[in-house]
């Protein structure tokens, strides 16, 4: 059954013989990009239907082979397969796989040495991998991908981080790090930040964490029309503002929400609060 939805006799699958095949993923295609991620048993994947993939091994180890290359990935390793060759893929356990589908060698041309950058190993502690399997994360988490697909931006900026992870050509790599990198990172460095909203946000230690410089840092937030200061307190803001409203929190005293928030001074929340919402923190649970 899976053959004939998925595959059509193009995409082979081979369960090991041992264990019963178990595939549950979602699978988002649009026009110019098809992306699955989910979990899957062990099994052989066989591909021959011109397509250009980039596939991310986040399960056990896994062996990938194409133009007479055997090419083992350790677990969050990645492999790009050619769309011009056959190519396979062998997990041998149970894991995690993420797969970018570029339909008829569409990723080729971005790279620099077209389809002899595929069939070799991309490490996972490569920047410009992790950028992108945060990015699909992102895709992931999002309700309204779920609902209604990506948007042609981001379909643009998979495509530029895909590339610069495999081995993007010149011209693709200075395209990409205006747009898809600078993207990528401006999500990975928000997300940073909010996971940190109730501690201090130094910027230095931002920028050390994500290896660039807090120049850069800025640069990303003022091309959004914002600074980190002003991202920090907006999130903070809202953060309080949810906690307000929620029932879970209706024997929490303001003051601790403030502090829970990020806010350190209560008489600053209050007015930076008022001044965001039009109402008073008090005001606002009120409304609850």
């Amino acid at each position: 059954m899976f053959r004939e939805l998925h595959g059509r006799d193009r995409i082979r699958v081979e369960p090991a013989r041992d264990q019963p095949l178990r595939i549950d993923a979602t699978i988002l295609r649009c026009r110019d990009l098809a992306l699955l991620w989910g979990r899957r048993s062990p099994l052989r994947s066989e591909f021959a239907d011109g397509n250009d993939r980039l596939v991310v091994n986040g399960g056990g180890p896994a062996v990938a082979m194409q133009f007479g290359r055997e090419i083992p990935l350790g677990p969050g390793d990645a492999i790009a397969l050619a769309g011009s060759d056959r190519g396979t893929l062998t997990t041998v356990r149970t894991g995690r796989i993420t797969t970018l589908e570029f339909p008829q060698g569409a990723l080729r041309p971005l790279l620099r040495h077209r389809g002899d950058d595929c069939a070799r190993r991309i490490p996972r502690d490569l920047p410009a991998l992790q950028l992108l399997q945060g990015y699909v994360r992102a895709a992931h988490a999002s309700e309204s991908i779920a609902a209604i697909g990506l948007p042609p931006l981001a379909i643009t900026h998979l495509y530029d981080l895909a590339a610069m992870a495999v081995g993007a050509a010149r011209e693709a790599e200075e395209i990409a790090n205006g747009r898809g990198i600078r993207a990528a990172r401006l999500h990975a460095i928000k997300s940073d930040v909010l996971a940190r909203l109730d501690r201090t946000v130094a910027l230095g230690e931002l920028a050390a964490r994500h290896r660039v410089s807090a120049r850069y840092i800025r640069m990303l937030f003022e091309s959004e029309g914002t600074s980190v200061t002003e991202f920090v307190r907006e999130e903070r803001l809202k953060r309080a503002h949810a906690m307000l409203l929620n029932h879970a929190f209706a024997t929490r005293a303001i003051a601790e929400i403030a502090y829970a928030s990020g806010f350190n001074d209560l008489s600053y929340f209050n007015r930076t609060f008022r001044r965001r919402f039009g109402h008073s923190p008090s005001e606002a649970r009120a409304m609850r």
